[in-house]
């Protein structure tokens, strides 16, 4: 049976990089970027943590996405920011499959030495480290916390795996 791999974390945790190692590792899998499936929109876009965004639409894309592949004999792997009400509803939407969370945590420093090789363009800055505390304080359970902060990316995904 696929299997659900849901991928999240703060801005500059590496879960883009993550998640294409991941999905490559996978025998039969889908890579889904949110950032990707969140840009899609270019007239009237507003960013995800503005008033007027567009995450209804975002979520029906992701959500159709990952039904087609599943149903289609694909491993999933979808990283975007998932928040605590996010991850309920997904796990309610795909009860009927293996689902493996993960949120990527990373120390202040280390975040914000990842944020820095980031593309110019790509960086966060400051927001990483709002993103990095409203995880924490989303006291998600112990098993779904990996905490990267001195593991590679080899090291990461076989936690992830196991």
């Amino acid at each position: 049976m696929s299997k659900l791999y849901l991928i999240t974390g703060p801005a500059g945790v590496g879960k883009t990089a993550i998640s294409r190692v991941l999905a490559k590792h996978l025998n039969k899998s889908v890579l889904i970027e949110g950032d990707d499936i969140y840009h899609m929109v270019v007239s009237s876009y507003v960013s995800a943590w503005e008033p007027g965004n567009h995450l209804d639409l975002f979520w029906k894309n992701v959500i159709s996405l990952i039904k087609n592949s599943l149903e289609n004999s694909y491993d999933v792997v979808f990283n975007y920011i998932i928040n605590k009400e996010n991850y309920l509803m997904l796990k309610e939407k795909f009860k009927e499959y293996e689902i493996i969370f993960k949120v990527l945590l990373v120390s202040e420093e280390e975040l914000l030495r990842r944020d820095k090789l980031r593309e110019e363009e790509n960086r966060m800055n400051e927001r990483c480290l709002v993103l990095l505390d409203s995880f924490i304080k989303q006291n998600f359970d112990k098993e779904f916390i990996l905490d990267s902060t001195n593991l590679n990316i080899k090291e990461t995904i076989e936690r992830i795996i196991k």
